[in-house]
């Protein structure tokens, strides 16, 4: 048995153990990492532990420190009032509010992650404090990112468009921009009324009641025309209170402005920008925030480090390359076809869509040019398939909602809620997605 074939068994284990048991799924990526690595292909613990993605974990640590010190000084609570504000107090707006911004993010040039890391914390904190489906805001959130990230402009999209040219494929950048926004935006609205947005639509909130969150006090939620106070708090703040913002609240959010235009304009990691805002922040207030520390994502840390590990074990062992020659060979370019997004939407659960686009695409040239197929549309398959899948918990998106997560839902449970959510779409989604741009042959 080659080493292609013992690394994906090793995953189908590790992914049934994780679901099976109570163990953190990073712990045994860890483990089958190690044996793999050593048995079937031969690699030292150094080369194996190459694979962890440093930029990975440093970011969720930056962003999760410098979230659970703006949680502290009530910063979160104040950009959320101001956005119930900005909305005019209409709840159900609040996801397409956060989706709109981080697809705009990404669009401009972006990286995902980084547009998750900004908005995701800021999307969950509306989530718990208005009693918004978590799992609908956390997907919005990704699937934002995903919809906006296919842009001319956007990271996935100069990688795709560029790969498609290297392989002397016509580019058609806006045919993968629109069908990936599509894709998304159709996604994001079966979420919406599959997970209680109908019953947004009839709350709203006074506008003034809303400030008087910024003082950890939410406002009403207009129900039907009653007004009753928002569920799961006590007390409200008569109509009118306005809270004065504290300095430390005004450093915070000059703190994310910084990190956000370090990040977006210039390129920097967000992580290191993160964690150095925190830092500050941490030392301008050490009693307040000496135990903000605890409240980084570690076990969500585990789990990312030990899965990405894993990923780059499964590309060294050359599995994706070889499940997509094998599906190249099978053929009938349709049937190849719907493997391949198959594989890019499996793999890239698992690991990096910006790592992994560079390789499917130019495995599905052969298709390409002996079945017939739309290249345009075909590359928009792969690239949605490879990219809808990042609500995976194990991906870098879904890790950042799981790590942010709300604090009345516990990790065990939100986690559950994410990966039940992102097998649906690793299942469907792909199968979906070519059956309407692939199998038509349009």
């Amino acid at each position: 048995m080659g080493p292609e074939w013992v690394a994906i068994i090793a995953l189908v284990a590790l992914f049934v153990a994780g679901t099976l048991l109570p163990i953190n799924m990073g712990a045994l990526a860890y483990v089958a990492a190690w044996l793999v690595g050593m048995f079937a292909l031969d690699l030292d613990e150094k080369e194996i532990l190459a694979g962890v993605s440093a930029d990975l974990i440093l970011t969720l640590i930056g962003v999760t420190y410098l979230f659970a010190i703006a949680r502290n000084n009530g910063t979160v609570d104040l950009i959320v009032s101001s956005a119930v504000r900005a909305v005019g107090g209409r709840v159900a707006l609040i996801p397409w509010v956060m989706f709109a911004v981080t697809a705009l993010l990404t669009a401009m040039g972006a990286a995902s992650p980084a547009a998750c890391a900004i908005i995701g914390p800021v999307a969950l904190g509306f989530a718990a404090r208005y009693k918004i489906n978590a799992l609908m805001m956390g997907m919005f959130v990704v699937h934002g990112a995903q919809g906006g990230g296919f842009s001319p402009i956007s990271i996935y999209g100069t990688i795709t468009n560029s790969v498609m040219v290297d392989n002397g494929l016509p580019a058609s950048e806006m045919t993968v921009f629109l069908t990936s926004l599509v894709v998304n935006l159709i996604m994001a609205t079966i979420l919406f009324f599959a997970l209680g947005g109908r019953a947004l639509m009839s709350m709203r909130l006074d506008p003034d009641e809303a400030a008087s969150a910024a003082a950890g006090v939410p406002g009403d939620l207009n129900e039907g025309g009653a007004t009753v106070p928002a569920r799961g708090y006590g007390t409200v703040a008569p109509t009118g209170t306005k809270p004065g913002i504290r300095t430390e609240q005004v450093l915070t959010l000059a703190a994310f402005v910084i990190v956000a235009a370090v990040a977006l304009f210039f390129d920097k990691n967000i992580g290191f920008a993160s964690i150095t805002a925190a830092t500050v922040l941490a030392a301008l207030s050490p009693s307040q925030h000496k135990d903000a520390i605890r409240q980084i994502a570690w076990p969500t840390v585990l789990l990312v480090a030990g899965v990405s590990t894993y990923a780059t074990i499964l590309n060294t062992a050359g599995s994706p390359e070889f499940v997509g020659g094998w599906a190249a060979g099978l053929g009938v370019a349709a049937i190849g076809a719907l493997v391949l997004c198959y594989v890019g939407g499996v793999v890239s659960a698992f690991a990096s869509s910006t790592a992994l686009l560079p390789i499917i695409i130019p495995i599905a040239v052969p298709l390409i040019a002996e079945g017939g197929i739309s290249a345009a549309m075909f590359v928009a398959a792969l690239a949605i398939s490879s990219t809808i899948v990042d609500v995976s918990p194990f991906s870098t998106n879904g890790a950042l909602m799981l790590a942010n997560r709300p604090e009345s839902i516990t990790e065990e449970r939100y986690y559950k809620q994410i990966l039940g959510y992102s097998i649906i779409v690793v299942l469907v989604g792909p199968l979906l997605v070519w059956a309407t741009m692939v199998l038509p042959g349009w």
